[in-house]
């Protein structure tokens, strides 16, 4: 009995595991979330939910769940409080408020502020 009761607990953490990554893809040994949202010219808030330095994209969890993958131009103003920063001043779990502008099928971020 106790045997059945370890693999029914053991087949639930896969499947929970299993699942929990089934939105994101390893390319190239790097996590890529697959499915994002595209959402009307607007500032949203959210948090950080993954920051790629390589790539100088991140991914905003907004606060109604959804999930907006933004790849940072040169253009694209990052602050903090009152100042400009870097790129490498975000941190994943940061909670953020982005300006987008929906291209069609791309977002193209305008500006990223890290709220404390």
């Amino acid at each position: 009995m106790k045997h059945l009761l370890y693999s029914c607990l053991l087949a639930f953490a896969l499947m929970t595991t299993t699942s929990a990554l089934a939105d994101d893809k390893k390319e190239g040994g790097k996590v890529e979330i697959e499915k994002t949202d595209l959402v009307d010219t607007g500032t949203y808030q959210g948090t950080a939910h993954k920051v790629d330095p390589e790539e100088e994209e991140i991914y905003v969890k907004t606060d109604d769940g959804k999930i907006l993958e933004l790849y940072l131009k040169k253009t694209t103003e990052i602050t903090k409080g009152s100042e400009k920063v870097a790129f490498d001043a975000l941190k994943e779990g940061q909670k953020l408020e982005v300006q987008v502008e929906n291209k069609g099928k791309k977002l193209k971020p305008i500006a990223v502020k890290i709220i404390e």
